[in-house]
C-alpha cells in the first residue's frame, strides 16, 4: 500500500507566539508537516521561492504585505499552492474578498484543532473549505429578510453592491468611508454612485434616499 506524503504547510502570521502554537498543534498530526513560517506576505513569497508548500495558512492583517495581496500573488506565482485564510475577522465581506483573491478556505482562529487539521487536508486535496461557524453564519444570512430586499433590488435595476453603497450613502458615509467598509477603492465607489444616480434618475443624495425609501430598499429607521 502506497504511503501518503504529509501535507506541507507554511504558516504566515505576524505574531510569533501564534505561529509557535499553530506549529505545535499541526505537528501532532503525522499527515501534516510545517515546512516554514513567515511574518508577512513578503517573507512568504521569499520562502516559497525556496521551499515548496501544498498549503499556506494566511493571516489577513500583517505588515509590509497583507493577506489580500499575498494571496493574489501566491495564486498567480505558485498555482499549485493552496491558501487558507486563518483570521479573527469573522465579517462575511472579509470572507468574500479573500475567496475572491483566490483563497481556497477561510478558518477563524477560534476554530478547534481537529477542524483546522481536517480543513488543511481537504484543501490540499482540492476541496474549498469554510469553517463551521462561518458556514452557519452565511446560511443564516442567506435565509434572512435581506433576500426579500434583493428581489426588490432586481426589480429597480440595482445590483446588490449598488444597494450596499446606496444604504451607506443614506447612513451619511462619505465615498472614502464607504470604500473602507466595502474593502474597495474610492474610485470604485464613485463609479457605483454615478451608476446609481443614472439608474434611479436621482439628481442628488436627497433624491437617492427618497428613491431608496420609496422602493423599500432601505428602511426609514436606518436614518434615525
Amino acid at each position: 500500500m502506497e504511503e501518503h506524503k504529509p501535507v506541507k504547510v507554511i504558516i504566515t502570521e505576524d505574531h510569533i507566539i501564534l505561529r509557535q502554537g499553530l506549529k505545535a498543534l499541526l505537528c501532532e498530526d503525522k499527515e501534516i508537516e510545517v515546512v516554514g513560517e513567515a511574518s508577512n506576505g513578503v517573507e512568504l513569497l521569499e520562502l516559497l521561492a525556496q521551499v515548496p508548500a501544498d498549503v499556506v495558512l494566511m493571516d489577513i492583517n500583517m505588515p509590509e504585505m497583507d493577506g489580500f495581496e499575498a494571496t493574489e500573488r501566491v495564486v498567480v506565482e505558485y498555482p499549485e499552492t493552496k491558501v487558507i485564510t486563518l483570521s479573527m475577522l469573522n465579517s462575511l465581506p472579509y470572507v468574500q474578498k479573500m475567496m475572491n483573491c483566490g483563497a481556497s478556505g477561510y478558518i477563524l482562529k477560534t476554530t478547534g484543532k481537529d477542524e483546522l487539521r481536517s480543513a488543511i487536508k481537504l484543501v490540499a486535496g482540492g476541496t474549498n473549505y469554510i469553517c463551521s461557524e462561518l458556514s452557519i453564519k452565511m446560511l443564516s444570512n442567506s435565509m434572512s429578510p435581506v433576500a426579500t430586499k434583493n428581489e426588490k433590488v432586481e426589480q429597480v435595476g440595482l445590483s446588490k453592491r449598488e444597494v450596499e453603497v446606496l444604504t451607506l450613502i443614506a447612513e451619511g458615509f462619505t465615498n472614502a468611508e464607504i470604500a473602507d467598509k466595502l474593502f474597495t477603492s474610492k474610485r470604485t465607489i464613485e463609479t457605483h454612485r454615478q451608476n446609481i444616480l443614472e439608474k434611479t434618475g436621482a439628481k442628488n443624495t436627497a433624491n437617492l434616499i427618497k428613491f431608496a425609501i420609496g422602493h423599500k430598499i432601505i428602511d426609514v429607521d436606518i436614518l434615525e
